[in-house]
């Protein structure tokens, strides 16, 4: 079902599919990891329907890794209830962060982010809200992991996030005291976060979010649900998994 928004549209959506996702090895070597069979079809089509079911229709498509694959899969996005643009790297990779930059003229003045290996099903329209009422740059969607399902790397109380680490248990961290919140995989950005970034060339979006932090202007929102990801194997057989269990339940994938 979808999503009822008090007022306005909900903004665009810049979902980031650049990567090589060398953590899949060779199943990646010639399919983007957008197109990487889940649930008995290509990830990026439960994405676009789970986005719509949420209500949230305008997505740009930020592409690298054999991009044209999917601008071909996807084409316009009407299929799955979106619409579907796309801005491309270009010859050289440039980055989370670098590849956000590009697209901002698709974007326009406040956007969500979400990565091209999530499957998320918390409720967008609070998380916005929680933005609006922030008055900050950004916001982190965060949830409590307690190093269960990744590496925790936020610590967050009262609505702020207070310390961001970019980290992950592929890097074999130790636990770091008082990080008990993972980044959930959804942002939400004013234009203005980005502003100077324009000449950093490729770069990581973790970047600016730490900047963010320092500056005290990346606001925080806890969600309940956990976070599904198709970026390891172990996380690709659980989204799949999940994905079979809702489809069979008659909930919207």
């Amino acid at each position: 079902m979808r999503a009822c928004w008090r007022d306005e549209a909900p903004p665009p959506l810049a979902l980031l599919a650049g990567g090589l996702a060398t953590r899949l090895g060779a199943m990646t070597a010639r399919v983007p990891k957008s197109l990487v069979e889940v649930a008995g079809e290509p990830f990026v089509a439960h994405q676009l329907r789970l986005l719509a079911e949420q209500g949230v229709c305008d997505v740009v498509m930020c592409c690298g890794h054999l991009g044209g694959m999917i601008a071909d899969f996807v084409g316009d996005g009407a299929r799955f209830g979106c619409r579907v643009r796309y801005s491309f790297d270009g010859e050289a990779a440039l980055g989370t962060g670098g590849a956000i930059v590009k697209a901002l003229p698709l974007l326009g003045e406040r956007f969500w982010v979400m990565y091209g290996d999530s499957y998320l099903t918390a409720e967008f329209a609070t998380v916005l809200a929680a933005f609006e009422a922030a008055g900050r740059a950004g916001l982190m969607a965060v949830f409590r992991n307690d190093d269960r399902w990744d590496a925790s790397n936020v610590e967050f109380a009262a609505g702020r996030i207070l310390r961001y680490v970019k980290r992950s248990r592929a890097t074999h961290d130790a636990p770091v005291p008082g990080l008990r919140h993972i980044d959930y995989g959804l942002g939400l950005y004013s234009a203005r976060a980005l502003v100077g970034w324009n000449i950093a060339g490729a770069f990581d979006l973790s970047l600016v979010q730490g900047e963010l932090v320092a500056r005290g202007e990346m606001a925080g929102f806890e969600v309940r649900e956990r976070f599904y990801e198709i970026g390891s194997a172990s996380g690709l057989r659980e989204t799949d998994t999940f994905l079979r269990e809702r489809a069979l339940s008659g909930t919207c994938a």
